[in-house]
């Protein structure tokens, strides 16, 4: 029986370890937080995406589709509470409408089921909404991810699950294995898979790789519309995103209770894991400044960079980017909720990684670039992930 070792315990690397011990090998699973899905899994949108803006043929497409359906099964199989509610992306001006089209053509290109529907046919779905025209997404969904991890891990029973163990070393075996130091003993292993999130750039290096690309964190801000303010929204209201960003722009979501949320922005993080403006790191920080991809990236970006942080200071702001959406909400509407971290993989060169990053090297798989849609595509990655292994 092989045994491969799984740096990460949030949600991709639990569906890894589930795919890795369903083909008959001996798992364990490394985790530094005392819980799992501590990271992105936990402080996500909880949405199950559709595979709508990805470019046709990429993983993103490919996997969204497919992970679209195997996430809802398992969550249904598991008792997990999940809703396929669907979503409308609107066009609020005429300018906007190019995009929404190519939205459509996309979805048509991927396989998503969506169709373009009229002011008036958005209006009985969502009375509140100002738009000149929409796309309606039936298969979006949503979900408890932190549940679904939950499950995974029910189903690990014969697995080796360890939480507040960091990977601190990783070095070749003499056996041509891999031994990794925990700091409490060291885990040796026929392989190892590194789904380590916001640190994978970092596991990667660990293991004596250096990755094309840097983990750069960007924050992601969300407020709550008091309750006395959600019924304005009846489900999941998105804009037409700008193509050049990974980022969907500000959007509303009803939740499974009811609540509905309103986000993310898209601001630095100054650590990687750093929730709050004050959540900072001098050596995450300092990391960042030095990557040279950085400062070609907000050489491309400054108005935008500028408006995210305005957006992340300014409530006003932020209700103003909402009202865009549903004319109705204002500023006295909005509570402020919790925020993400996303680990967007940066290229030397100021791009962004617009698709799944995953690198192997013998014995060794680094998935390096998975943010949104990842939750929604984490067992089809994980079988991808697997064959890679195998």
């Amino acid at each position: 029986m092989r045994h491969v070792a799984v740096v990460g315990g949030g949600i991709l690397g639990l569906a890894v370890a589930r795919e890795l011990t369903a083909r008959g090998d001996h798992v364990t699973v490394l985790e530094k937080e005392d819980h799992w899905a501590g990271h992105q899994t936990g402080h996500n949108s909880n949405v199950v995406h559709a595979g709508l803006y990805y470019a046709p043929g990429s993983f993103k497409a490919r996997m969204s589709v497919a992970g679209n359906r195997s996430i809802v099964d398992f969550a249904r199989a598991n008792d997990v509470p999940v809703e396929v509610c669907g979503k409308l992306v609107v066009a609020t001006s005429d300018a906007e409408l190019p995009g929404l089209h190519a939205l459509a053509e996309r979805a048509e290109a991927n396989g998503v089921p969506a169709k373009l529907i009229s002011p008036a046919e958005a209006h009985a779905y969502e009375p509140e909404v100002a738009c000149v025209g929409a796309l309606r997404v039936e298969s979006t969904g949503i979900i408890d991810f932190p549940a679904i991890c939950a499950a995974l891990v029910r189903s690990l029973d014969i697995a080796d699950l360890r939480l507040s163990t960091p990977a601190l070393g990783i070095r070749p075996g003499r056996n041509g294995d891999v031994e990794i130091a925990t700091g409490t003993d060291i885990v040796r292993a026929d392989a190892l898979v590194n789904c380590a999130g916001l640190h994978s750039d970092r596991v990667a290096r660990l293991a004596g790789l250096e990755p094309r690309a840097r983990i750069v964190p960007f924050r992601g801000e969300y407020f709550t519309l008091r309750p006395e303010s959600a019924h304005l929204v009846k489900g999941l209201i998105y804009p037409v995103p700008d193509a050049s960003l990974p980022f969907l722009g500000v959007h509303l979501t009803r939740m499974l209770d009811g609540s509905v949320h309103a986000g993310p922005n898209a601001v630095l993080a100054l650590r990687r894991e750093g929730y709050r403006w004050r959540d900072m790191s001098a050596t995450d920080f300092a990391e960042t400044l030095r990557f040279p991809g950085l400062w070609r990236l907000a050489r491309r970006y400054p108005r935008t960079a500028v408006d995210e942080v305005a957006r992340s200071l300014s409530r006003r702001r932020f209700a103003r980017s909402l009202a865009r959406l549903v004319p109705a909400i204002g500023r006295e509407d909005l509570v402020r909720a919790h925020a993400g971290v996303r680990a967007q993989a940066l290229l030397p060169d100021g791009t962004l990684v617009q698709d799944f990053l995953i690198e192997t090297a013998p014995n060794q798989v680094h998935v390096l670039n998975a943010p949104s849609p990842a939750a929604t595509c984490c067992l089809e990655i994980a079988k991808h992930v697997a064959d890679q292994v195998a």
